[in-house]
């Protein structure tokens, strides 16, 4: 529960006493080792305690029939016979948690168990051995030492059932990832001359052909080159409709094939298929703290010797004042209180509902990297969004090439694609596609530039050539030209790429980007939801006011470097707003970065997936909303979870001092004092887990 803390194995959490979690989840992973060994302590504590349990209540019984069989030293040896097992081995990891506590100083709800459960014992093996050097109060009314050692054992066996079964619900959470990673297949079919050749998923590497025929799944991530189909990928992007899949089109490793066959090129195996990062992320996401624990570890930082004093005093007062024999009383209330009082409830509240949430998202296509993000995520107020490939599908086309003049339109392509083959741009890959299809040869480019919102420069065959927006322009003093087709272009909502040869702009290019199907819906729901969305982009400000108008948003923000956007963010955050940027591209980083919640497009680049702390798998924008939902259920339920652990406790404690006793004569048994403290534990557990459920 604790992300500072890393092991290289198995083991407990020096702050908080817990199981460590894995830092990786694997398909196949079998219940940890810890819940075997506490299973098997269960199971030999019950066996035990069950006889123990019956043999101390046959005591109360009128006309006890173990009497006649039975001496009273001989019942008390029996009960400790059959206590000190279920205690000293049964018990054992809490003792050592406990005294871990003490020596480090962080007094968690172990240390509590280990003194309550260590008094019942230690006082009842000193009452068997040793009953003259108990004081007289401590004596029952039969002059004999009362004894506690079922209320030990008892106790130890509750405990113990609560984490088994805590242990249980913690390896649940985990199911949806573990059932991610069942997606990838575990045999692919490597396409040969000839004939196929089945090979273990672990053996494709990048560059082989795979073959993915009717209803099978995808085994990596990769393009299709041959065939077509139609692929089921709700199982990574929620959406419940087939995505139809040509030569050239990307697949992604662990969705489901259709009625077609196809034979892909493998790009990403192993752990660099999206399907690995998604368990990564949502697995790192699992170990991150959200804010509101500050809460919980603020209470629990003096919760613990808050109670050992309160269970101090609860002993003080019933030896003073408490009926014969009051040294009894006394050590059986300060028991109930430390063990009713233990702080599992308070520390599973928050990380409980983290760890699924997360899980939830990523069933949904929403992955969340930091719970500080997705708890901030619910208070969020205003929205930056960029424009290409976050409201638009990122995937340009060059719609309509304009030369100056004079010039060649086809040797004015050529040029530009030329130059733009170094680029990674979205609108570089529309153009070099373009002059493909054209049958054009492009050329060798020496001394590329890429200048970050503005474009690229080089040399193409000895000339020195640009492309990029008006103000690459302006710094290289190129002459304007071709303004009047230009500002048409973008009042079409295209963008416009000037292409400069010797320093004199040679034409320019029209470059479509359609809107993506959904854009309008999501903008739609978050202003519904009170969100006020600021589009931030670095296109000219008629084509991005064209994009606008579709999509029904007021503020824009245009013409404006990856710097330029990350200050925006900062003038809206000076006056108050909590703000989300949504964006894909290396420009939006800055931005993705410094805003309260960055949120990237799992379409988009690798740099702005890890600025941002939310990532939408398909890059829908729709997806803002589903995840503004998930946080709203997830702050709700870890909300309600403090809740109740901080009223248990606050009923629980004085109940267990006696505070029912002068008014109706009730004491809390410390053996129902542990079972109250196991069903706390087991609420909170089954609160968080209703979040696997919740509609998104």
């Amino acid at each position: 529960m604790h992300p500072e803390v890393m092991r290289d194995g198995p083991g407990a959490c020096p702050i908080c006493g817990m199981a460590l979690e894995p830092r990786l989840v694997q398909a196949d992973e079998e219940p940890s080792a810890e819940l075997r060994d506490m299973t098997r302590r269960l199971r030999v504590s019950a066996v035990l305690t069950v006889p123990l349990f019956l043999l101390a209540m046959a005591e109360m019984w009128p006309g006890n029939p173990l009497a006649a069989v039975l001496s009273p030293r001989a019942m008390v040896f029996l009960q400790m016979a059959l206590a000190t097992p279920v205690v000293l081995w049964g018990g054992a990891p809490f003792f050592a948690r406990g005294w871990a506590s003490l020596v480090s100083r962080r007094l968690n709800m172990f240390t509590l168990i280990a003194l309550g459960t260590g008094a019942a014992y230690g006082y009842s093996v000193a009452a068997v051995l040793a009953p003259g050097l108990l004081p007289h109060s401590f004596h029952a009314p039969g002059g004999t030492p009362a004894v506690y050692f079922e209320a030990a054992a008892v106790i130890t066996t509750l405990v113990l059932a609560g984490q088994v079964l805590e242990l249980r619900a913690r390896h649940a959470t985990g199911g949806a990832l573990r059932a991610l990673l069942t997606l990838a297949p575990r045999i692919a079919h490597r396409a040969g001359h000839g004939r196929d050749e089945d090979v273990p998923l672990e053996a494709v590497r990048p560059g082989d052909r795979l073959r993915v025929r009717p209803g099978e799944k995808v085994p990596v991530d990769g393009t299709v080159v041959e065939g077509t189909s139609a692929v089921d990928e709700s199982m990574v992007t929620g959406e419940a409709i087939p995505v139809e899949k040509a030569a050239g089109n990307r697949v992604i490793g662990g969705t489901l094939n259709g009625g077609g066959s196809f034979v892909m090129t493998a790009e990403r195996v192993g752990a660099d298929t999206l399907l690995a990062q998604i368990v990564r992320m949502v697995a790192e996401a699992q170990r991150t703290r959200a804010p509101i624990q500050r809460v919980a570890d603020a209470v629990s930082a003096w919760f613990v010797p808050a109670v050992a004093v309160a269970a101090f005093v609860t002993f003080a007062f019933w030896a003073t004042r408490g009926p014969e024999p009051p040294l009894a009383y006394a050590l059986v209330n300060a028991v109930a209180v430390l063990i009713i009082a233990c702080p599992c409830a308070l520390g599973l509240a928050t990380p409980m509902s983290i760890m699924v949430a997360t899980g939830r998202g990523a069933r949904a296509g929403v992955l969340v990297r930091s719970a500080e993000a997705l708890e901030t995520l619910e208070k969020v107020d205003t929205l930056v969004v960029d424009k290409t490939g976050t409201l638009t599908e990122g995937r340009p086309r060059l719609a309509v090439v304009i030369p100056v003049p004079g010039q060649d339109e086809a040797q004015l392509l050529r040029l530009a694609a030329s130059l733009e083959r170094g680029s990674e741009h979205p609108l570089a890959a529309a153009i070099v596609a373009a002059a493909g299809a054209r049958g054009l040869d492009l050329v060798e480019t020496t001394g590329f530039r890429y200048l970050t919102g503005r474009g690229v420069t080089g040399t193409v065959e000895g000339r020195a050539a640009a492309l990029g927006n008006a103000t690459l322009l302006e710094e290289l003093g190129a002459r304007p030209a071709l303004e009047g087709p230009a500002e048409a272009l973008r009042r079409e909502g295209q963008t416009v790429v000037f292409v400069a040869v010797d320093g004199r702009v040679a034409g320019i290019l029209g470059v479509s980007d359609p809107l993506k199907d959904g854009a309008a819906e999501a903008l739609r729901l978050l202003r519904e939801d009170g969100v006020r969305v600021l589009m931030a982009t670095g296109d000219s400000e008629v084509t991005a006011r064209a994009v606008a108008r579709k999509l029904q948003i007021d503020d824009v923000r245009a013409e404006i470097l990856p710097e330029d956007k990350a200050a925006v963010v900062e003038r809206l955050q000076a006056a108050g707003h909590v703000v989300a940027v949504a964006g894909d591209g290396v420009n939006d980083a800055p931005a993705l970065a410094r805003a309260d919640v960055g949120i990237a497009m799992g379409t988009g680049t690798d740099v702005a997936m890890q600025s941002a702390g939310i990532t939408l798998v398909k890059g829908d924008l729709r997806g803002v909303a589903r995840a503004r939902r998930l946080s709203r259920a997830t702050l709700a339920n870890i909300r309600q979870n403090l809740f109740f652990a901080f009223l248990y406790n606050a009923v629980g404690v004085p109940v267990a001092a006696g505070a029912l006793y002068p008014s109706f004569g009730i004491l809390l048994s410390p053996m129902i004092a542990s079972a109250a403290m196991t069903l706390s534990s087991l609420s909170v557990i089954a609160n968080a887990l209703r979040l696997r459920r919740a509609a998104l």
